[in-house]
């Protein structure tokens, strides 16, 4: 299910609970709206909201943490592509088809993850990767000085690299936000706009400001969601450094 579907939901739930509420309120005899057990009920949702705030603040935390893990991956794995080929063109011109095969990849994931159409393609088996071929390649070069023979230990190095980079970014590409934490986050602020709307007055200024801060929470559940998912969607990781390393690749 996408983000934004989510986030709708979300957005039903919470806003739903509200006037739900006030439904119920409708029905509660007198002794139940009583001061002191609005003070009670008061007491009960602030330690609910600060749990909520507590776990909304973590969500956001591991997220963000996620997307900027991914991103410095990219980055790192960037810098490798340039430096594996600048060896590559060091140890001479057997290298030529080692460097057509890994700018030929370089494109090729480009093209799967920031498509020109924005349709993300299905992801294959992260072991069926060029790297293999690459490394392979490299390996099978016959080095005839001592020259030679320290620009393919670099670029074996390299290579190596690029693998484990690819290898981690196919193993963090799913959805790091664990369900449960989202499941108990909703019901406590379902709770919460629950106790909102049982003792608020029923007016369209109160519906309006209730309507207005579950779009503001479920917003901000949709950002969350959008930053776990960082090749899909609105927030994408920046292919720039890809793109940057592609063009060194290709003077």
């Amino acid at each position: 299910m996408s983000p934004m579907a989510i986030g709708w939901i979300v957005f039903a739930l919470v806003f739903g609970s509200a006037l739900l509420a006030m439904f119920v309120h409708r029905l509660l005899p007198e002794e139940h709206l009583s001061s002191d057990l609005k003070d009670v009920v008061k007491l009960g949702i602030a330690l609910v909201a600060t749990m909520s705030a507590l776990l909304l603040s973590l969500l956001v935390a591991s997220a963000k943490s996620a997307f900027d893990t991914r991103s410095n991956q990219l980055t790192q794995a960037s810098a490798d592509i340039v430096l594996l080929d600048g060896a590559l063109a060091r140890y001479g011109p057997e290298t030529k088809e080692a460097r057509a095969l890994l700018q030929r990849s370089v494109t090729v994931t480009i093209e799967r993850f920031w498509s020109a159409e924005g349709i993300k393609p299905i992801l294959n088996d992260p072991s069926a990767s060029p790297v293999e071929a690459l490394y392979d390649k490299i390996e099978a070069l016959t080095p005839q000085s001592d020259a030679q023979r320290s620009m393919q230990s670099q670029a074996l190095t390299l290579a190596a690299d690029m693998a484990r980079t690819r290898l981690l970014l196919f193993e963090h590409l799913g959805a790091s936000i664990p369900v449960p934490f989202l499941v108990v986050l909703v019901f406590w602020l379902c709770i919460i706009f629950a106790s909102f709307g049982l003792f608020a007055p029923r007016n369209a200024t109160v519906i309006t400001v209730l309507c207005v801060c579950a779009l503001s929470v479920a917003g901000a559940i949709f950002l969350i969601l959008e930053l776990d998912r960082s090749f899909e969607g609105l927030l994408q990781v920046s292919d720039a450094p890809l793109r940057a390393a592609l063009a060194q690749l290709s003077r």
